[in-house]
């Protein structure tokens, strides 16, 4: 089998061919799934290997205390070949892994040969293709929970050591210094635990990366930024525990840590940073300073670790292995995520190259993975063969009456549940003028802003009671323009009140809140819906798609959507209850893709960038066609927001932004640059929206088509955690 070791004298690192570990009593043989590089501690060592022997006698002035010893015990000659044996052989690194058990030793009965594990220990654990672990330093991986995120168990279990030695309680608040691997992973466990969590880290990717996964503001340790939000958040008193979560030489980690800690507060050391206490200052608050020693208890004790002898759960309530379990349970129930922190995956074989970017500063990492080649295969094989699928609801109809024509001239009423910032700005505006239209009822949970917006734009009445506007009559049309995580109930509400409806996307944040609406339609029969999709009814981008013409053959489509950053508090970052960002506006992207395709995908496959929320979205179509939509939030402000092109049969369509569009084959059309308002198309879809109010007729997109976008904006989550393309299989 290959494992990779590192001469500590000459710095080589090698993939090297070793013999397989035996399979004793008391443990398993476990074969690699993937293993997690520490880009904090493994690549210390890396780096120190790299070193002239007095620049490693210089990082290392432990060991050097201990050479000094042996030559005064044994002598120049004899600790110099003592020495140099050492530091001339090959060294394992790693120590997180999860794979698959493949042969079991006796006294092991919590395990079977296949089951999945996460494994821990710098000596069992160790990025090689099998390794054999004992009892107290594997744990089985929870069902649901993917191999790579379990891979994140060790490092997982010393940040909730760290936490634990904290003591921390439900509503104090915390300072993470050092936003690397295993302090983004504390701050996820504070804010877990009802923690508010200030993090201070000199890289600003990583302070964005913690602030969306929880914390509540961070910043440059050296700007005034951190200080002003522990101000904010403590009244001013100091936090109550202070993490240091970094490494390095320079003592400010500690030094911020006096300033910023309440009165009897306390440090937890969980890196490896210089601790030059300021006296004075720990003195003055009398700072309670802890260590963090690694996992837990268990560590380092040879009884626990290769014997198998747990703690009594009544006297050490967290072991090793209780933390290591935990931790995964937590990653399994989405309380902890991991995802964003992989920056790469690189194949075992690319081990040694892997290090080497990671050293040179090439590779920009807070965690990377080796994927073994089982898992290699897995990702290699045909996508048709090995795709999750996720499954297009079919429409089915119910009976019920068509809906009537109004009377001539009598108004179109319509009801608002809803009054935001996109109802009031991008919506009501157009209403408010159209003739034919009547602003009916707004419905709002304040009454303030229901009152504000009836003063604004005209309705008739104010509300906070939806059941009463869902029982009105009179009422023609409702629009749902709420928060995404109320979209699919009130839509299916409406629905089975008998009303035709306009739903801002998303139409639903799971397959289930899908599933609820399409059981409403059915219920009830009425399929009169529209999804608040607007560019594909751009006047610009239809007049560009007519000039385009017809295809015959497959068609190339790239939509770069420049995002860019949202603002710090902004609802759309509550994941847990909103959905991602591109579950609330991927739809928008998808649909303008599929009408320009005129078709609807069949399968999509998703990728993100680490550390942020950047995705490459590829949708293919049945013809063969493929669009590729990359949503960014690292570009430039100034850069448009939205280009597309779209290529086939010798023609390309070019959509600059809403303002400009032009299409190039045997004759060149470029369209005239449009004044300074963008028309995305929200008036047209509003006007189409109403015309089939008024008079009856088919509603402006069929209903086929929302599902089958909303099941590809679905499924691009999906894909995500699967690492795989997902088959949109239409359901019979």
């Amino acid at each position: 089998m290959k494992q990779v070791v590192q001469n500590y004298k000459s710095g080589e690192l090698a993939l090297l061919d070793v013999p397989v570990p035996g399979c004793k009593a008391d443990g398993v043989l476990v074969r690699s799934a993937y293993s997690l590089i520490s880009t904090g501690t493994e690549l210390m060592k890396v780096s120190e290997a790299g070193m002239s022997m007095l620049g490693k006698a210089r990082s290392r002035p432990d060991q050097v205390a201990k050479v000094v010893q042996s030559v005064a015990a044994n002598g120049v000659p004899a600790t110099y070949r003592k020495v140099m044996g050492k530091l001339d052989s090959y060294t394992p690194l790693g120590y997180s892994l999860c794979g698959v058990v493949e042969q079991v030793g006796a006294g092991i009965d919590d395990v079977k040969v296949g089951d999945l594990v996460a494994c821990a220990g710098n000596e069992h654990a160790l990025h090689a293709e099998l390794n054999w672990v004992p009892k107290n330093l594997y744990a089985p991986v929870p069902d649901g929970l993917a191999p790579r995120h379990a891979a994140f168990g060790t490092v997982g279990s010393i940040a909730m050591q760290g936490v634990r030695q904290g003591e921390s309680r439900l509503g104090e608040v915390a300072l993470v210094i050092g936003l690397g691997l295993i302090g983004q992973l504390v701050v996820q466990l504070l804010a877990a635990s009802g923690v508010r969590v200030v993090g201070a880290d000199p890289d600003p990717v990583r302070c964005e990366l913690a602030e969306r996964l929880g914390a509540a503001a961070c910043g440059d340790p050296g700007s005034a930024a951190v200080e002003n939000a522990v101000a904010e958040l403590t009244d001013g008193h100091g936090v109550d525990q202070v993490y240091l979560a970094a490494g390095g030489g320079s003592n400010q980690p500690v030094e911020l840590a006096a300033r910023l800690c309440r009165d009897r507060g306390r440090v937890v050391d969980i890196g490896k940073c210089r601790l030059d206490l300021p006296w004075n200052a720990y003195y003055e608050k009398e700072l309670d300073v802890r260590f963090s020693r690694s996992y837990g208890p268990g560590r380092y004790d040879p009884a626990y670790e290769l014997e198998g002898r747990d703690y009594p759960i009544g006297y050490v309530r967290w072991t090793e292995r209780r933390n290591l379990a935990c931790f995964l349970d937590l990653a399994a129930r989405g309380r902890v995520d991991v995802e964003p922190l992989i920056s790469h995956i690189a194949d075992f074989d690319e081990a040694v190259p892997t290090y080497q970017r990671l050293k040179d500063g090439e590779l920009k990492a807070v965690a990377v993975l080796f994927r073994y080649p089982e898992q290699q295969e897995d990702a290699a094989r045909a996508p048709e063969a090995e795709a999750p699928a996720v499954t297009v609801p079919a429409v089915r109809r119910g009976t019920a009456a068509p809906a009537p024509a109004r009377t001539a001239g009598k108004p179109v009423r319509l009801a608002f549940v809803g009054a935001g910032n996109y109802a009031t700005s991008m919506l009501l505006p157009h209403l408010a003028q159209r003739d034919g239209v009547e602003l009916s009822t707004v419905v709002t949970t304040t009454a303030l802003s229901a009152a504000n917006a009836k003063r604004k734009f005209g309705f008739a009445a104010a509300t906070t009671d939806l059941d009463a506007v869902l029982g009105d009559p009179l009422v023609d049309a409702v629009f749902v323009v709420t928060r995404h995580s109320s979209h699919a109930e009130l839509t299916r509400k409406a629905l089975l009140a008998g009303k035709t409806v306009f739903v801002e996307k998303p139409l639903a944040l799971s397959e289930d809140e899908l599933a609820g609406v399409l059981a409403a339609v059915e219920e009830s029969g009425n399929d009169r819906l529209q999804v608040g999709f607007n560019r594909r009814f751009a006047p610009l981008l239809n007049e560009a798609r007519k000039r385009f013409g017809a295809r015959t053959g497959p068609a190339s489509l790239r939509y770069l959507v420049n995002a860019g950053r949202l603002d710090h508090g902004s609802w759309y970052l509550r994941q847990g209850t909103e959905g991602s960002r591109f579950a609330g506006e991927g739809g928008h992207f998808i649909d303008t893709a599929s009408w320009l395709l005129d078709a609807d995908p069949v399968s999509v496959y998703a990728t993100a960038a680490p550390g942020n929320e950047d995705l490459q979205v590829v949708l293919r179509y049945p013809d063969g066609s493929t669009a590729t939509i990359s949503y960014v939030t690292t570009g430039a402000p100034g850069f448009p927001k939205e280009t597309l092109d779209l290529v086939a049969d010798g023609k390309v369509l070019r959509l600059d932004d809403f303002v400009r569009a032009s299409v190039y084959g045997r004759k060149r059309w470029v369209s005239s640059r449009l004044p300074k308002a963008r028309d995305k198309g929200q008036s047209a879809e509003l006007a189409a929206f109403v015309r089939a109010v008024r008079t009856g007729g088919p509603m402006p997109v069929p209903l086929e088509s929302l599902v089958a976008t909303t099941a590809a904006t679905l499924a691009v989550r999906t894909g995500l955690a699967g690492g795989a393309p997902v088959a949109l299989a239409e359901a019979r």
